[in-house]
């Protein structure tokens, strides 16, 4: 195998596969492209802006104004050692990367361990012609760094994800012989979705909006406590602190929720589109899902099918109030505990709920197990939803009539309480709809929630094993809760509330004779 920038011949063989010139130097490892010498600084200042800020009010207040530029200096130093102390190297089994001066560290993937590949490139990788490679190797935790390359050429990055996930040699080391020979056939890529314009009126009904302006808020405030200033004394702010102390308590506090309200939502939007703009799913003849997004920062993202093991429609209250649903995929190698969208397993954003299901069953190949009516799971589930619900609602209502009778409260404190009873009804009402199971087509298929409700369909070949759980009000019910484990996803698929004998049921139907051992049966 020859990559860009190895020169053919034979050399001397070294253990490991590596080799080795006449002066001793193994040139089988790699820089990444000189041109990240542009790029660090720009990705290590922002990071560091708050010790960087730090600095320069220490520097300030005790007469030394070079602190802060000081700072500024060790961040970029720091960020451009990253370059000279970062190498990398691919060979017929393994994806390689040593980086580190203090403590060096060499991180190693086998070949055969790649299950995803994300390109990922922000808007400086943009602008010098750059992008980030990210290996996943088949873990879904928070801790699983796989192998980064920060700072490969557009079209390196494309050559190296097209032949780990595309064009991946066998076992033996070899290639295929279509590909030595160059008669591999060429790749079909068949579109599955694409962004339309109008989705974007779900942007609002997101919400993401609402973290970045509490972490923009944040630091402005932090900024302004630091410097000690009074932003009440400036400009419009100063006339906006005097209405708002003038203003009738109900109005000041309706006119901050609707300003908070309207921000998040212009937030969320934006969000939306530098998130999803020209999002574009399709299906690759060598078995691999690829979606591509980003107005700014463009990522790519690819999925072997033989690693997918089912896909989730999840509907959150507000977008499903508007008729929108998102498409997640299940699948081993995606990192789900960053999020659907940071994880890389979002086959489409918040989008119609019927170009969802239609996503949905694409990917499947089938459709039955995203459309089919689901067995509902009886009275007994359905009270015991209205009896938690409402219990909650209750116990809060009756401390605040103890604390008005007991202790004197508010009147009102009680009264305005008392609007969480129908509340606590109609949560409990939806959740005892949402829940329901079935079996189609070789899938388990659950349904459940009601602030976010999530249809998974889970292929039955991914189940590795079951879990049958019974509290003690679910026992009095004659309830349980039955929870399919899987490598894939979010690793435990719920059956809430359901009965014990359908619980056993359908455990046996989806993996035959897996809880034969465990089944007592009554003699014939």
């Amino acid at each position: 195998m020859t990559w860009p920038g190895s020169t053919g011949g034979a050399r001397p063989a070294m253990a490991g596969g590596s080799v080795m010139t006449a002066d001793g130097v193994d040139p089988s490892w790699r820089r990444l492209s000189p041109r990240m010498l542009l790029v660090h600084p720009f990705q290590e200042i922002p990071r560091a802006l708050p010790a960087i800020f730090g600095a320069f009010l220490a520097g300030s207040t005790s007469g030394h104004d070079w602190w802060g530029l000081a700072s500024v200096g060790a961040v970029i130093l720091a960020a451009v050692l990253r370059w000279f102390t970062t190498t990398y190297r691919i060979t017929p089994d393994y994806v390689q990367v040593r980086r580190g001066l203090l403590r060096r560290r060499e991180l190693s993937v086998p070949r055969d361990r790649v299950r995803t590949v994300d390109v990922t490139a922000h808007a400086i990788h943009r602008i010098v012609g750059l992008a980030r490679v990210e290996v996943g190797t088949g873990r879904s935790d928070r801790t699983d760094e796989g192998v980064r390359l920060d700072g490969l050429s557009a079209a390196e990055a494309v050559r190296l994800r097209e032949e780990l996930l595309h064009r991946r040699p066998p076992p033996g080391g070899e290639q295929e012989p279509a590909v030595v020979a160059g008669t591999a056939e060429p790749d079909v890529e068949v579109e599955l979705a694409r962004l339309r314009p109008g989705w974007v009126r779900y942007g609002p009904l997101t919400l993401s909006g609402f973290v970045t302006v509490g972490v923009v808020a944040a630091f402005v405030s932090r900024a302004i406590n630091e410097a000690h200033l009074d932003p009440t004394r400036y400009g419009p702010l100063r006339a906006l602190a005097g209405h708002l102390e003038h203003a009738p308590v109900g109005l000041a506090v309706t006119e901050v929720v609707v300003t908070c309200v309207a921000v998040v939502a212009v937030a969320s939007t934006f969000g939306y589109v530098l998130a999803f703009w020209g999002f574009r799913l399709t299906r690759h003849s060598a078995g691999t899902l690829h979606m591509t997004r980003g107005l700014i920062t463009a990522r790519a993202t690819t999925i072997e099918e033989r690693r997918l093991r089912g896909v989730e429609v999840s509907e959150p209250l507000l977008l499903r109030v508007a008729g929108g649903a998102r498409c997640i995929a299940i699948a081993t190698g995606l990192r789900v505990g960053r999020g659907a969208e940071r994880g890389g397993s979002m086959l489409l954003p918040p989008a119609p709920r019927a170009e969802a299901e239609r996503v949905a069953g694409q990917v499947l190949r089938d459709r039955e197990p995203v459309i089919a009516p689901l067995t509902p799971h009886g009275p007994r589930a359905r009270r015991r939803r209205y009896t938690r619900a409402l219990a909650g609602a209750g116990l809060v209502v009756g401390a605040l009539v103890l604390g008005w009778w007991l202790a004197g409260w508010p009147a009102w404190m009680w009264q305005a309480a008392l609007i969480l009873l129908p509340a606590a009804a109609l949560l409990a009402y939806d959740r005892a709809r949402s829940l329901g199971h079935a079996l189609v087509n070789g899938r388990l298929v659950t349904r459940q929630g009601s602030l976010v409700r999530r249809r998974c369909a889970l292929s039955a070949e991914g189940i590795i094993g079951w879990n049958l759980d019974r509290s003690f009000f679910q026992r009095l019910a004659g309830l349980s809760t039955l929870t399919a484990t899987t490598a894939a996803g979010q690793q435990r698929y719920e059956v809430l509330d359901v009965d014990l004998h359908e619980a056993l049921r359908l455990a046996d139907e989806v993996t035959p004779g897996l809880l034969t051992p465990f089944l007592e049966r009554a003699p014939a």
